[in-house]
């Protein structure tokens, strides 16, 4: 395997890509927020970091209600579109499916941007065809959007017949790569819990196509090394590991490779959801997973073989992005007070690395369950999507590592705020709401403040 994916792969410029898509800055970003757990490594919660609230909300100032119809919470000067709304006619008449989820953003042709947006439903007909399941109601989309009119161009199904797609990631090479956050199927004959590829400039519903040496298990989301095309992989239940994938070939992960789960150097069967202590690194090796497709109704299958072999265990893993290196990744329900963790993984070299505790929040007004991440390509701050028991918001955090308020709901809806991500310009950040299924677009003056 060669030491980085080719810059010339059709459609993809590499450098670009990484821009666009923010994956350069994020750890500027999460150093100060380890500059700030070492100062209060003296303090409560065994030197985990406390979370400051940023001055002046980030730099943006309190929230208000945005728009002539008052739907958002935002700083002064941010307007916001809605669109892509469930229900609502795509291409051909087919109506949006719900469950808006995990997104990311690429550029299109003729300065037009393409959203591809997961949707994590369940049983019921597929909704379009080919399908991997008629009966599996999860998919994906994507949107054609005109970032100049600030409106929806186009839309149409690319993925279909597929059950629970959760979250994901883009790759360098101009996809995205959609998670099923399932391990059972809706019957017997059709295994579900793997993660399917959606090229960024399909104009219709691709041939779905199980990549199964990726593992079969609850997936949430993924991100991936350029240097090297390694995906790193994570898992949505409350014992969960952290997986990364060595394709055989960079870019063409259908052609196979080896699944391999984490574990801490000399610390066989490490339990990092709790007592744990912000700003020690972890020596990190890997396990082979030697039956990364099991066929059984154990959902438990490849986690267990990861543990037999010393893997470490976490809770609740869900968003991941890499940055500047380093693959950051969330756990929802992680930490003393279950409120979440964002953790580092720094390779060093083909077979090992660090892990980092970067931030555990004990106060669930600064942060609670964070879920989806992503990086700002403007300022290599972090928005975080809250997925918790109340009122969520989207969080940004800023290069010293404090937290601020940037959107919420008004209208008293509580559903999950999911698919946090930027244009590759870094002008506009589009994110949804599951529930009724809503992707709005935010602009505004994002250089006032962290973001």
């Amino acid at each position: 395997m060669p030491d980085s994916i080719d810059a010339r792969t059709p459609g993809v410029n590499r450098r670009r890509f990484l821009a666009g898509t923010g994956l350069v800055g994020a750890a500027t970003a999460l150093q100060g927020l380890m500059g700030q757990t070492a100062a209060h490594a003296a303090g409560p919660g065994r030197g985990n970091n406390r979370g400051t609230a940023a001055p002046d909300n980030g730099g943006y100032g309190p929230l208000r209600p945005a728009g002539p119809e008052g739907e958002l919470l935002l700083p002064a000067g941010f307007s916001y579109v809605a669109f892509g709304r469930t229900g609502t006619p795509m291409r051909g008449g087919l109506p949006t499916p719900g469950r808006h989820d995990g997104m990311a953003a690429f550029e299109g042709d003729d300065g037009t941007l393409r959203l591809v947006r997961n949707h994590e439903q369940s049983g019921g007909a597929a909704f379009a065809s080919p399908s991997y399941d008629p009966q599996a109601a999860g998919g994906t989309t994507t949107l054609v959007f005109d970032p100049e009119q600030m409106r929806l161009v186009d839309s149409f199904p690319s993925l279909a017949g597929t059950i629970r797609n959760c979250a994901g990631g883009p790759t360098p090479w101009g996809s995205w790569l959609s998670c099923e956050e399932t391990f059972t199927g809706l019957d017997a004959d059709t295994p579900h819990g793997y993660v399917f590829e959606v090229p960024v400039d399909a104009d219709g519903p691709v041939d779905p196509v199980p990549y199964k040496a990726m593992g079969r298990f609850t997936h949430e989301a993924v991100a991936i090394d350029p240097a090297t095309g390694i995906v790193y992989e994570t898992e949505d239940r409350g014992s969960s590991g952290f997986y990364r994938f060595v394709p055989d070939a960079p870019s063409r992960l259908g052609e196979g490779g080896k699944l391999q789960m984490l574990a801490i150097k000399d610390r066989p069967r490490y339990d990092t959801r709790t007592g744990q202590r912000a700003g020690e690194p972890l020596a990190v090796e890997w396990v082979d997973i030697d039956d990364p497709d099991p066929d059984s109704g154990d959902s438990l299958a490849v986690f267990n073989q990861g543990r037999e072999k010393g893997g470490a265990v976490f809770a609740r893993l869900e968003g991941a992005w890499y940055g500047d290196g380093a693959v950051y990744v969330n756990s929802t329900s992680g930490g003393d007070a279950g409120l979440g963790q964002v953790w580092e993984y720094r390779p060093r070299g083909r077979s090992g690395g660090q892990l980092i505790l970067v931030y555990e929040s004990v106060d669930p007004d600064l942060l609670q369950s964070p879920d989806n991440i992503c990086v700002s390509p403007n300022s290599g701050g972090l928005v975080l999507c809250e997925d918790g028991s109340g009122g969520d918001m989207l969080r940004g955090v800023t290069d010293r590592g404090e937290i601020f308020d940037f959107a919420a709901l008004n209208s008293g809806n509580t559903s999950e705020l999911a698919g946090a991500t930027f244009s590759p310009d870094g002008r506009v950040l589009f994110f949804n709401v599951q529930s009724p299924g809503i992707t709005y677009a935010v602009t505004g003056p994002w250089g006032k403040g962290a973001l």
